[in-house]
């Protein structure tokens, strides 16, 4: 015998972020659906104490660059609790169709009740779904959003692939997620903001702090402004450009497919 085959031969080694923690790639998704099946019931307070509330500014910028008309369709990716789908609900209209995803069926149904709330039922479909491998036809779309949530995604690139396979041509894809900041000589506030006040915000109003810490560090982690646009770029998109919303902090990417 030439000696025992090895263990788990084959299987993925690489190893992704969670946080600045290294964990293994099959696992990240687990880890980040327990992160949101956690925060899930506080997360709308605490978009609002984290970003003092400017988080509803971000998203209308957002939806104003989406271009829709009434009448077109419209997916929203990793969706949460549907800030940004009811603004997609609202450009499109009645006549209009706006899918809603969430890998995440805790933070799925949060937002399902959210846009119920707020008066769009008939022309909103919900499905559970990974970024990665989205289950709908090419060419199905006018627009596409995903806000902060690609920072969480395991395979960046496969899912900036499956976004464009998506869209319709000419349609475009916005990518609302936290950045580099520019803030000068306010970047060590910030930094001690984000890593250490956040979490004991967590642990106060959510009585998590280590959700609101990996959220924290998985900013750190996300690519900067350049890289992220160069990302979409080998991933199809054309004309990509971003705008730096305060000072950078969160950056809205926008890219088409022509």
């Amino acid at each position: 015998m030439s000696g025992t085959p090895k263990q788990n031969a084959g299987a993925d080694e690489r190893v992704a972020d969670f946080g600045f923690q290294p964990v293994a790639w099959a696992d990240k998704k687990d880890r980040v659906r327990g992160v949101f099946d956690s925060v899930a019931p506080r997360y709308d307070l605490m978009n609002d104490v984290m970003s003092a509330g400017l988080h509803r500014l971000w998203k209308r910028f957002t939806i104003a660059k989406t271009g829709l008309l009434k009448g077109q369709s419209a997916l929203d990716v990793a969706a949460g609790s549907g800030d940004l789908s009811i603004g997609l609900a609202k450009r499109v209209g009645r006549a209009g169709h706006v899918v809603v995803t969430d890998i995440n069926a805790t933070m799925l149904a949060e937002g399902r009740d959210r846009i119920i709330d707020a008066g769009f039922a008939g022309n909103v479909d919900y499905v559970l779904a990974d970024a990665e491998a989205l289950p709908f036809a090419d060419s199905a779309f006018h627009c596409v959003t995903i806000g902060f949530g690609l920072r969480n995604v395991t395979d960046k690139d496969k899912a900036l692939s499956s976004l464009f396979r998506v869209l319709k041509p000419g349609g475009r894809l916005l990518v609302l997620e936290f950045s580099k900041a520019h803030l000068g000589p306010l970047e060590p506030l910030y930094e001690l903001y984000s890593l250490q006040v956040l979490p004991r915000l967590g642990a106060l109003l959510a009585n998590d702090a280590a959700s609101y810490r990996y959220l924290a560090e998985s900013i750190r982690r996300h690519p900067d402004q350049e890289t992220l646009k160069a990302m979409m770029e080998r991933a199809g998109f054309e004309r990509c450009e971003y705008y730096n919303l305060t000072a950078g902090i969160v950056a809205l990417h926008v890219g088409y497919r022509l």
